[in-house]
């Protein structure tokens, strides 16, 4: 068979078999303080049509599968007619067999969201996996915790890029953001300059000019730090300098944009 039939052939068979996300609520436990006893779900997303092999998952009570579900109806009312997560339960949350039953209606339910077009590709979906995380990570980098917060922020990015083929492209840009910070705080020079130089071609995309200008300027002193070329990024800062409006005359540093952004 000729090199473009096979081309052609596998083509095809990648577009009959679509990624998709899958998930998984593998577990449950019982959290019990002196105020509330509840129960936390272990919510995993995972790719098919390819070997995924950064396991991630984070944890969600009850409460939050109703709160989304509370958003998403305020948005996407008649869409999600015969979807919605069980029903509350007035005795019986903690015993096992409730838990097991518990798990599989709200992993079936993440499914049957996700099944509904207007709701994979709405912002709300994604936040639902990564918003605690991020803001809890963007806590960590204000008090200093750069290392803990480095480890949550990784996380955030490898659910965003599962999720990411039905997301807007900005999606990862404020984990890129932060991470990018994060190493610089660390002195981890190299990794600032990758997570700066991925973040870039999206704030260019998006036409996000103070985050564009904020990661120029970084890249510039990391390029100056490494020993790296740096007067086509100096150039391409000049330029968005020149285009009207007229960029501040004091304009915030990456890190004050990141911030700033989940304050």
């Amino acid at each position: 068979m000729a090199e473009t039939d096979l081309m052609s052939a596998a083509s095809e068979k990648k577009s009959e078999h679509p990624v998709l996300l899958l998930f998984e609520i593998p577990s449950a436990r019982v959290v019990e303080n002196q105020l509330s006893k509840y129960v936390v779900y272990e919510v995993v997303v995972m790719l098919s049509g390819s070997f995924d092999s950064r396991r991630v998952s984070v944890e969600r009570r009850y409460s939050d599968f109703l709160r989304l579900q509370r958003l998403l109806l305020q948005e996407f009312d008649s869409a999600l007619e015969d979807v919605s997560p069980p029903p509350k339960l007035l005795s019986g949350n903690f015993c096992a067999a409730v838990l097991l039953q518990r798990r599989l209606a709200l992993q079936d339910y993440l499914a049957k969201l996700f099944s509904t077009r207007c709701v994979r590709r709405s912002p709300l979906f994604a936040a639902f996996f990564t918003d605690a995380e991020q803001r809890g990570a963007l806590v960590l980098l204000r008090g200093g915790q750069f290392s803990p917060a480095l480890r949550q922020l990784e996380d955030v990015l490898a659910l965003q890029e599962k999720l990411q083929c039905w997301q807007s492209p900005a999606l990862r840009l404020p984990t890129l953001c932060a991470l990018a910070v994060c190493h610089c705080d660390l002195q981890q020079h190299q990794e600032a300059l990758d997570a700066a130089q991925r973040a870039l071609p999206v704030a260019r995309r998006c036409g996000l000019r103070s985050h564009r200008a904020a990661l120029l300027r970084l890249l510039m002193d990391l390029s100056y730090r490494l020993g790296l070329p740096g007067a086509r990024l100096q150039d391409e800062l000049q330029g968005l300098q020149d285009q009207p409006p007229a960029l501040k005359y004091d304009p915030p540093t990456l890190k004050e944009l990141v911030i700033q952004q989940f304050t």
